[in-house]
């Protein structure tokens, strides 16, 4: 048995299409949401430990696609990694982040490194194996960095990032997920096939979608004075993240490129062209 969190997400959602064949439970926050399956659905949420064993009663293989950018992610994620391995689960696959650790640049990238300190304090308990998928920034979401007016602004230098395609993420996950004895313990960093600078990205993108979009760099000050102006309120937590997303690629942190996404699937990682336009 085969349990998919997230499926009513673009990850999620192409992984348990990719499955439809070994009928994979989806677990989920609304059931009215889950993508069409032959599998069941069950109802749970991150931070609800109950509803979460009970909806990995019974599950070999589970993958933990992350939750959504909160406060209280981390928590969240600690409580799924512990139903899992109350519930039996025997192997995990975590998408994760492509610079996680615990003074990880990009500040959500070190909610990412506490969960994988989860998983393997719960494998190290249990006996649980797992697969971490640690994602470079997606490709697909890297338009939506302009604003109105079709110009990114951020603190990013000339700094590069190997994004990759959220295709390519839920394409290496269907293959581990089919086998995971052969993944047990991988960690694969999943990039696209070559690192940009954010100039090159707006040029690149603007041609695909048939708009003009720019890269504008902003100082430190000026990008976390631009988003307190553009949305009033907002926490520190939040503000930290949208503005290191642009100093991670600024300090290096996002340029390495990598073929596991071929390792994995056999076939080259998607370019910006190919995301954006397929």
């Amino acid at each position: 048995m085969i349990a998919i969190t997230g499926a009513t997400g673009s990850i999620g959602g192409r992984v348990a299409q990719l499955l439809a064949d070994l009928s994979p439970r989806l677990v989920v926050r609304d059931p009215a949401r889950a993508p069409a399956t032959s599998g069941d659905v069950h109802r749970a949420s991150y931070d609800d430990r109950a509803a979460a064993e009970a909806a990995l009663a019974g599950v070999e293989t589970l993958l933990l696609v992350s939750a959504a950018e909160s406060a209280t992610r981390r928590d969240e994620h600690r409580t799924m990694v512990e139903a899992a391995a109350a519930a039996g689960v025997r192997h995990l696959v975590y998408t994760s982040f492509v610079a996680a650790a615990p003074d990880a640049s990009f500040t959500l990238g070190r909610d990412h490194w506490h969960t994988e300190d989860a998983i393997r304090t719960a494998a190290a308990a249990t006996g649980l194996t797992f697969t971490l998928l640690r994602d470079n920034f997606y490709l697909d979401v890297l338009p939506l960095f302009a604003d109105a007016s079709g110009v990114i602004r951020g603190p990013a230098g000339d700094g590069r990032l190997a994004a990759v395609a959220r295709a390519d993420v839920a394409d290496v996950a269907a293959v581990v997920l089919r086998a995971p004895e052969a993944h047990a313990g991988a960690v694969y960093e999943l990039t696209g096939p070559e690192a940009l600078d954010l100039h090159e990205v707006a040029t690149r993108a603007g041609a695909v979608l048939g708009r003009t979009l720019t890269y504008q760099p902003e100082t430190l000050e000026e990008a976390y004075a631009s988003r307190r102006a553009a949305y009033p309120g907002t926490p520190d937590w939040q503000l930290d993240a949208w503005v290191s997303t642009y100093t991670s690629v600024a300090d290096g942190s996002m340029a390495h490129v990598t073929e596991d996404v071929q390792k994995v699937t056999g076939r080259k990682a998607r370019t910006l062209e190919e995301t954006l336009g397929g």
